[in-house]
């Protein structure tokens, strides 16, 4: 497993890491014992950065990693957020980057994860009401407390990492981004590289629909994160799938898995670049980590571009509740 550089004081992990939400059940039903044997395989295949954030399960991604690592803060390379709260009983949301709200979330965080310091603290989403310039000074402060190693931020636009990152240094960058989902090309990628910071593709095989075998829709339960999402309903999926299934077959060509061959894609677009595939599986893992290890070329580069041209997906990534939060920039 190749590595890059995650902080700007140069900290590195594995060049894949591995998203934890699913570990909460977001995309079906899950154990901990399933998701402690990820995480051992994790370590096995050398991946050793870990994504995951208070909300997810309410908390239930941070304990079962946190019961996993039993305190050795070493072994994995943890990104945490804060910023979004949820009510567990009618699941309404908002936003919260008070210093107070953060502080607390993040006292929490470290309780669950049963650690005294994690490497890299986001803002999961912003909230309006208060300046990034003054969110940046909370951050600052929780790093000079030996809280954070590192300060990131979540679905912002280009413009408001700009502002950020002239209070301090940040350090990464969140966003969806992968084969079907292409916004950060415009501004974000290149403002990153520019300003030195770490670009974290989330969903980079696309909340599954570059897998071997394709999820289907029909059996998505009401709790799946994925469930009304317009890419996934109809018509828009077979459209999507008939895009997909070109690429699969390109994939099968070249003597790889499609979600191999979706991951090295995405590490071919910038060495600042560390995607965080998310999946409850030691499989699934084997299959986005050997990404690394992928002889990628200009011309297979060239021959994705031609199935799957920018712009091909069928259907918003998000419902219109779950564009609340992040920033749109084009």
């Amino acid at each position: 497993m190749k590595r890059r550089r995650l902080l700007q004081d140069g900290h590195e992990t594995s060049e894949v890491g591995l998203g934890c939400m699913s570990f909460a059940g977001f995309y079906g039903p899950t154990t901990e014992a399933e998701a402690h044997d990820t995480l051992a395989g994790a370590l096995d295949m050398g991946v050793d950065f870990l994504d995951t954030a208070n909300v997810y399960g309410m908390g239930r991604s941070e304990e079962i990693i946190g019961s996993f690592i039993k305190g050795d803060a070493t072994r994995f390379t943890i990104a945490t957020k804060g910023g979004i709260w949820r009510d567990p009983d009618t699941g309404e949301r908002g936003f919260n980057n008070s210093p107070e709200y953060l502080r607390a979330e993040l006292e929490k965080s470290l309780r669950r994860l049963g650690v005294e310091h994690v490497a890299l603290y986001y803002i999961h989403r912003r909230d309006p009401r208060i300046e990034i310039e003054a969110v940046m000074d909370t951050l600052l402060t929780f790093k000079a407390e030996g809280k954070i190693g590192g300060i990131g931020f979540s679905e912002i636009s280009p413009a408001s990492l700009r502002r950020a990152a002239a209070v301090g240094p940040v350090d990464a960058v969140q966003s969806e981004y992968s084969l079907w989902t292409r916004l950060p090309e415009l501004g974000m990628l290149s403002a990153c590289a520019e300003l030195g910071v770490a670009f974290v593709p989330f969903s980079p095989v696309g909340r599954g629909i570059f897998a071997t075998r394709a999820p289907d829709p029909e059996t998505f339960a009401a709790s799946d994160f994925r469930t009304g999402t317009p890419r996934f309903s109809a018509p828009n999926f077979s459209a999507n799938m008939a895009y997909v299934t070109r690429f699969k077959a390109y994939a099968a060509d070249l003597g790889t898995a499609p979600i191999t061959l979706c991951m090295a894609w995405c590490l071919a677009r910038g060495p600042h670049l560390l995607p965080i595939p998310g999946t409850r599986t030691r499989a699934h893992l084997a299959e986005c980590a050997a990404a690394s290890d992928f002889a990628m070329t200009p011309e297979i580069m060239a021959e994705i571009e031609r199935i799957l041209p920018v712009g091909w997906a069928h259907g918003d990534r998000y419902t219109e509740a779950q564009w609340k939060g992040p920033e749109r920039y084009c």
